[in-house]
């Protein structure tokens, strides 16, 4: 009899072990499971963003500012983000914008004026899609499409008034003639509102200033930029600023080899260039800066809590820490008190409104002719 019961006691034991160990493995298998269902919904839910790169990054302004703005999107909202050099042959753009819009982007972000066009036709057509445009001269926008545009004659206004302190000043490199120098990518209204407000910010700091401007015809020629800034030193400027994109860069090139002046131009290139070459970044005395990174990180930001306005091109100005001038170590090195304290003045009456900047994007060609002719050495 007890060893019927031990036997007894022995199988009971063995079963509720078994039930026991099925239980726990049920728990194993549905934990992943489950896990697995989280980690998925984490993923479906994170914000995916894109960005079309109408050219090429390295121009250590403009495109290099959008690619940061990206890069603070994915660090600071978390989103997953992918860039996408389209190059700078133009007939490759469309396709490029086409492919993307078919696939699986929550937000997909270019800008450049010379790609407006094609960027908002494609938006058009894919209308559950949403586009941010980084920079347009256009003023009709897509309905699921958010734009910007930039008060860049205000920055430039700035950037002017540098430029006619600098060259009337007692600086190392400056010379006893009132030239001053700009170099654009193109003859277009958006690089002649740089222009624009470059000759009045620095007429109204001395009005007998006179601007020599040159249009490379590319943005992406550094050899170029370079040639036609020696050419502008060699006749007289001490200073030159660049809306070109990375034909720009040659300018500073130039700056080096003649020990000149420059103005940068969209991001702080001075600071960016401190480290490969200090003797370049030295002779950058400031920067007239469009912060395109801190206005995508702001434009995303908005998406995800739902207040951007699509259909709308936004102007970002001061206000919005959109535009301004690099107040970085070379400037304070460069300029004196006096020289300082006048551009912060000027830069207080532009965010009042008491000094109102011409906007060339309006104009007609005959009028920003008058203009540059009005100044030319």
């Amino acid at each position: 009899m007890k060893k019927m019961l031990a036997l007894i006691t022995t199988l009971l034991l063995v079963v509720l072990t078994a039930c026991s160990n099925s239980g726990n493995s049920a728990n194993q298998e549905n934990a992943p499971a489950a896990n697995q269902e989280n980690a998925a919904t984490n993923a479906s839910d994170k914000l995916k963003v894109v960005l079309l790169i109408p050219g090429n990054l390295g121009d250590k302004s403009f495109l290099d500012s959008a690619n940061r703005g990206v890069e603070m999107v994915r660090d600071q909202l978390g989103a997953t983000t992918k860039v996408i050099e389209m190059g700078t042959d133009q007939t490759k753009w469309e396709p490029i914008y086409r492919d993307i819009a078919e696939q699986d982007w929550d937000l997909i972000i270019s800008g450049n004026s010379t790609a407006s066009e094609i960027f908002h036709t494609v938006a058009s057509e894919h209308p559950e899609k949403k586009f941010i445009d980084f920079e347009t001269d256009f003023e009709d926008i897509p309905a699921n499409m958010y734009a910007m545009f930039y008060k860049v004659n205000d920055a430039s206004f700035l950037a002017g008034a540098a430029a006619a302190l600098t060259t009337t000043s007692g600086l190392p490199n400056a010379n006893p003639e009132k030239i001053i120098g700009f170099l654009g990518g193109l003859d277009v209204p958006g690089i002649n509102a740089f222009l624009v407000g470059y000759i009045e910010g620095a007429q109204y700091v001395d009005p007998d200033i006179k601007v020599i401007t040159s249009y490379a015809g590319d943005f992406g020629d550094p050899a170029k930029g370079k040639e036609l800034a020696l050419v502008q030193y060699n006749s007289g400027a001490d200073v030159i600023f660049g809306a070109a994109g990375g034909t720009g860069l040659g300018i500073f090139d130039a700056a080096k080899e003649k020990k000149k002046y420059a103005i940068g131009v969209d991001s702080d290139q001075s600071e960016m260039l401190k480290d490969t070459d200090p003797e370049k970044a030295n002779l950058i005395i400031t920067s007239s800066m469009k912060n395109v990174d801190q206005s995508i990180l702001r434009a995303v930001k908005k998406y995800k809590e739902g207040t951007l306005e699509f259909g709308k091109r936004e102007t970002l100005s001061f206000t919005e820490g959109a535009v301004g001038i690099a107040k970085n170590d070379v400037y304070n090195s460069a300029f004196t008190d006096e020289m300082k304290a006048k551009i912060d003045e000027i830069e207080q009456k532009l965010i009042s409104k008491e000094i109102t900047v011409s906007d060339a994007v309006s104009m007609e060609t005959s009028e920003v002719e008058k203009i540059r002719n009005a100044v030319k050495p």
